[in-house]
């Protein structure tokens, strides 16, 4: 549980008003709480609200929690602070342990308030109220200015009467307000960083720059909100700046499209790269808006500093344009490739399985053209149809079916099966325990070679992994290696073909300190008399250079033939570099005593 009292960071002394029930002084006491999936996540949006409330609200408390602790436990600790408004921030990941807290604590504290707001719950209609009788209040969209109104309403002694975006229970009735824009002008949300209301000990914090998305994608509830309302530069470098001074180790940005305005994007990034010291930053940007100044700017940002999350979702035109996603494929693939051949930058890319008109086949194809673009990080998702958005308003008209609970995955449409789902579900799995790590970039590569392209080896291979019943349990990575060579050796017997395992191995090799008592079965050790007086040479000219520079030395000798060559045999020499503080640093390398040559 994180713990963060407003009125502690301020010192503020409150207003007093008279109790409406007891008629004495008081301060009404709020929580503002919810439920992360991870310990180490932590609220943007709940700091925020309390800035804006400020101090005509009463005390407002932050209470995080994350939804794997019992809900007794987190009964428990709301209870014990004595509040009489709890609100709560909903999401997909934490709808079902939310609503069955509110119902708890509804009977534990009959006079408590319960208000409820988030995406989650912002497209809800009035039968919640019916669900959950504890239920005071249910606030849709941007909360700051209905959750101040609603608050400083009750701290005040009186009952509101229809406030905008929001749902009102007064005894057997419900007050609806009207719709209303949300606030134009950031700027009056107090900085919730300078004023101590954010947690910066998480190793990351969330960040925005900007609300809403230019773009329209029928399964993002941004299609409701694309008009773009961003902080004004005075504001946003005062926050970088007292984020990267107090040397956050990361800062997740999660501006829905970063670099809508390439102007603005340059101005930022150039603040960033002036003043920053050791933060790195995370952005979601559109790669086909970058422009060539903005691509030159960021041939010049520190290897480690960027990541970009890239949403690509299909390769298929014809399911962009049913999905409202207007992108320029060839330019966007144009720029992915600048800024791979810069190295400079860690791609993340983000593929989405399910949407209407993408086939099965044409999803793999979409896993291969992203793929060919080499970027570090692959993602795949099933889409979920969120409610509020277009996409599961049409889901009758395009048969798409989902899961009626939330995360609301889709589960089949007019394209693909259930089965087929799956199976995509199961190329994603594979595609992190082996692409996503970065320790299988030979073996990957003759697979795809073998199999005709990297998708259709990853199908087979997922395939082969479900009839082994291996998707079940987490798997070490040591684990997963031999897994595969159990799988691919029956293949490569038939085959007769070695090369797809001395792949496997020589990726083991390069990621695992081999220890001498426990050689994978994958590896041939048996070197010849001169290849082991080659190997202790090697060693020992290895050891003087390293001496006295506190560095480990442990290293791992095995015969691979078709590695760097289709027919000679040669060592591999594996050297195991560890030192206080650093990562193990693995290096190799070769002798053919055939050639004699040495590399």
């Amino acid at each position: 549980m994180t713990l963060l009292n407003f009125a502690d960071s301020q010192k503020q002394h409150f207003p007093l008003y008279l109790h409406p029930t007891h008629g004495y002084p008081y301060i009404m006491r709020t929580i503002l709480t919810t439920l992360h999936s991870k310990f180490i996540h932590n609220s943007l949006a709940l700091p925020c609200l309390v800035a804006y409330c400020g101090t005509e609200c009463g005390e407002l408390l932050i209470r995080e929690f994350t939804v794997h602790e019992p809900r007794e436990s987190i009964l428990s600790l709301l209870l014990a602070e004595s509040p009489d408004v709890i609100t709560f921030s909903v999401y997909i990941w934490n709808r079902r342990e939310t609503l069955d807290l509110v119902d708890a604590l509804a009977v534990a504290r009959p006079e408590l308030r319960i208000i409820l707001g988030g995406p989650e719950v912002s497209f809800d209609d009035d039968t919640i109220f019916d669900r959950h009788s504890g239920l005071t209040a249910l606030v849709r969209g941007e909360g700051e200015e209905p959750l101040r109104t609603l608050l400083s309403s009750w701290y005040q002694g009186y009952q509101p009467s229809a406030i905008p975006r929001t749902v009102l229970r007064d005894g057997a009735e419900l007050i609806s307000g009207m719709d209303s824009p949300p606030l134009g002008n950031l700027d009056l949300i107090p900085s919730p960083f300078q004023m101590g209301l954010a947690d910066l000990k998480r190793g990351f914090v969330y960040y925005e720059t900007s609300r809403g998305c230019p773009f329209r994608c029928s399964f993002c509830l941004s299609a409701r909100d694309n008009q773009m309302r961003s902080y004004s530069m005075e504001r946003i470098y005062s926050d970088l700046l007292f984020l990267m001074q107090n040397q956050v180790p990361k800062v997740k940005l999660v501006d829905r499209t970063f670099n809508y305005d390439n102007k603005r994007t340059r101005e930022i990034f150039s603040f960033i790269l002036e003043h920053n010291q050791t933060t790195h930053f995370h952005f979601e940007i559109a790669a086909h808006l970058l422009d060539e100044q903005t691509l030159e700017l960021l041939d010049t940002v520190p290897i480690d500093t960027f990541q970009f999350e890239i949403g690509v979702q299909s390769t298929l035109e014809s399911t962009l344009d049913t999905i409202g996603r207007k992108v320029n494929l060839t330019k966007l693939e144009e720029n992915v490739r600048h800024l791979r051949k810069s190295g400079r930058i860690n791609l993340h890319l983000d593929l989405v399985a399910g949407l209407p008109g993408d086939r099965y086949d044409s999803f793999l194809a979409s896993i291969d053209r992203v793929v060919a673009l080499t970027p570090q990080h692959l993602q795949i998702e099933p889409v979920k149809l969120l409610a509020g958005s277009p996409l599961r308003d049409q889901a009758a008209e395009l048969q798409i079916r989902y899961d009626p609970n939330p995360p609301y995955t889709v589960l089949a449409n007019q394209e693909l099966t259930f089965t087929e789902l799956q199976k995509l579900q199961e190329v994603s799995r594979l595609i992190d325990l082996t692409y996503n790590s970065g320790c299988f970039q030979a073996f990957l590569n003759e697979l795809s070679n073998e199999s005709g392209s990297f998708a259709t080896g990853l199908a087979w291979l997922a395939e082969e992994w479900r009839r082994r019943d291996l998707f079940r349990f987490p798997l070490s990575r040591q684990a997963i290696f031999q897994n595969i060579f159990d799988i691919i050796r029956k293949r490569a017997e038939e085959t007769s073909s070695t090369r797809l395992v001395e792949c496997l191995a020589y990726d083991y090799a390069c990621c695992e300190r081999i220890v001498t008592n426990r050689i994978p079965a994958f590896f041939d050790t048996k070197l010849t008399p001169a290849e082991q007086q080659w190997v202790k040479k090697t060693v020992q000219t290895k050891t003087e250079e390293i001496k006295g520079r506190g560095i480990k030395l442990q290293y791992f000798a095995t015969i691979f033939t078709t590695i760097h060559s289709s027919t000679k045999r040669a060592v591999y020499l594996f050297y195991y570099l560890t030192e206080t503080g650093q990562k193990m640093r693995v290096e190799e390398c070769h002798y053919s005593l055939e050639s004699h040559c040495y590399e």
